[in-house]
């Protein structure tokens, strides 16, 4: 009963409201430049926003395809919806529903997995909008009181976390996580090197390209044997 509510009763209520505000969301990010061009009459040029178009989806582009792809095994179908309205999903959504399965003992990609990153990242919104709210009232303010050295050890937040959940997860599978580590170490020690300049934007996207991919078809020639082996 509970697997036919997820997906019977659950699952396409949540597709719906998520596709209405996604697209809420698309046009209220539109509504300044809008406003601008309408009431105010201050529109583009046209031939400079083609090519600030061109420039931004060269360099970005390949990140719409790759960051669903990544994401979703861990956060489900709900939390992609949220991931993608709220932002923040590397540096917020992606470790807080990764911490959310590991205290729950969820496994992710499972149904249960899905419904706990979607409490997770829930709550990480809420108290991201607070914390947001209360540092841009007060946070200049706050960051002069701070000593130059904590404020520096600030800009190790974020490595650290994604550190700490590189140990979390990788503790299920060692081999494969030694695997990738080399391979993402070796792939951005070539990417600084400028081997692949030639690749427009290359430092944005290659890395996670390469990386997610290459994990993607190691687990499926990985898990083939396995199966192999079992039968």
């Amino acid at each position: 009963m509970k697997e036919n509510f997820y997906s019977l009763e659950y699952l396409p209520k949540m597709h719906r409201i998520g596709k209405i505000i996604g697209v809420v969301a698309v046009l209220a990010s539109f509504m300044p430049a809008l406003t601008l061009g309408v009431v105010y009459g201050l529109w583009p040029d046209m031939a400079a926003l083609g090519t600030a178009a061109v420039s931004a989806i060269a360099s970005f582009g390949v990140l719409w395809f790759v960051e669903p792809l990544s994401y979703y095994p861990v956060v489900g179908p709900v939390g992609t919806y949220m991931a993608f309205v709220s932002g923040n999903i590397s540096n917020m959504r992606i470790p807080c529903a990764s911490m959310a399965q590991i205290s729950a003992e969820v496994e992710p990609g499972s149904d249960k997995g899905s419904i706990i990153a979607t409490i997770g990242m829930g709550v990480s919104i809420v108290i991201n909008t607070l914390v947001l709210t209360i540092g841009v009232i007060a946070g200049s303010s706050i960051l002069s009181m701070l000593p130059a050295s904590v404020v520096g050890a600030l800009n190790y937040l974020l490595p650290a976390l994604f550190g700490a959940l590189l140990v979390q997860f990788g503790m299920k599978s060692k081999s494969h996580t030694v695997l990738m580590l080399v391979i993402g170490i070796l792939l951005n020690i070539a990417i600084n090197g400028g081997v692949f300049s030639w690749l427009p934007g290359a430092n944005n996207y290659l890395s996670t390209l390469v990386c997610v991919f290459s994990s993607i078809a190691i687990m499926m020639v990985v898990s083939k044997k396995k199966a192999a082996k079992a039968a």
